[in-house]
């Protein structure tokens, strides 16, 4: 059997849209990596550093002999935009030199990683081949946002969507579903969907958070006294999310192996059959098609 040829450091994570992408890391871990919801890379062979330049180009030529046609490509891990420009661009043209027909290359980002980064810079890097970054929202509520040690406030990830948007970007933003517990639910909502409205992302998804390897790190964290949703409060959550949404032309995604209730939809003009959905759940859960608590394992 041939070596596959990209020796990657485990675990690799990457988007569900991206299941047909070749994953090429360009950093290991996360430059934050402080998040107490995440579990992503706190191992501790995923301690961050950006990868060498020779080792990635090797990584692509080795790519390209092994598979010859990529459509498309993911940088990983966490933040590939952590690099400096002239580094993801020296990137992008390798890619498109060793698959001539290369169509999308995305990544995951930071929205911290963005502050330093003009329109002009993420504008030559989209003009190189960069197509599509997800945007870890998580909140829009600012006092969530600090429980959970995000980095991040409401103004900061306005302010790297407006550039992604301005440079012609498309955008992926996920949102956490309970990340407030009980106590902080209403606002979580309320201020997630404003932050929404604020940037009109491109794509939109929402996740149930979730602790696999247990709550310990996350309640210390969130303060000792955060409360899970149970499935009744998730629902009302997202229905309240829901209500205050107004957005013009986003695609609407609630179908991770999280989430109890899948949703599909374009909003806004599928937000009222999405709340009939909502509403049915918490009505009458069993007339709602849930994903039984067996296949919401991740």
């Amino acid at each position: 059997m041939n070596q596959f040829p990209i020796d990657y450091i485990e675990p690799v994570f990457r988007p569900p849209s991206e299941a047909k992408s070749l994953i090429l890391p360009v950093t290991n871990g996360c430059s934050w990596n402080r998040c107490t919801f995440c579990e992503m890379y706190t191992q501790p062979q995923k301690k961050f550093r950006a990868r060498k330049d020779e080792d990635i180009r090797q990584d692509i030529e080795r790519a390209a002999r092994a598979f010859g046609s990529v459509r498309r490509v993911f940088l990983a891990d966490g933040d590939a935009m952590v690099l400096p420009t002239r580094r993801l661009l020296a990137i992008l043209r390798d890619l498109h030199q060793a698959f001539p027909d290369l169509q999308r290359v995305s990544s995951y980002c930071l929205p911290r990683n963005l502050a330093k980064k003009t329109v002009e810079e993420l504008a030559e890097l989209k003009a190189a081949g960069l197509h599509f970054m997800y945007v870890g929202m998580e909140s829009g509520d600012d006092e969530v946002l600090r429980r959970v040690n995000k980095g991040e406030t409401y103004e900061s990830t306005r302010s790297a969507l407006d550039k992604i948007h301005a440079a012609g970007l498309t955008s992926s933003v996920m949102v956490l579903n309970g990340l407030g517990g009980t106590e902080l639910s209403e606002q979580h909502a309320i201020n997630t969907a404003r932050l929404c409205n604020d940037t009109q992302p491109n794509y939109l998804s929402t996740l149930v958070v979730s602790f696999p390897q247990g709550e310990e790190r996350f309640r210390e964290g969130f303060g000792g006294d955060f409360e899970m949703l149970n499935q009744d409060g998730l629902f009302n959550e997202i229905r309240l999310f829901l209500e205050h949404l107004e957005l013009e032309k986003t695609i609407f995604r609630s179908d991770h192996a999280s989430n109890y209730l899948v949703l599909k939809g374009t909003l806004g003009r599928d937000k009222e059959r999405l709340l009939e959905q909502v509403n049915l759940a918490i009505a009458n859960p069993g007339a709602a098609a849930l994903r039984p608590e067996w296949m919401r394992g991740l």
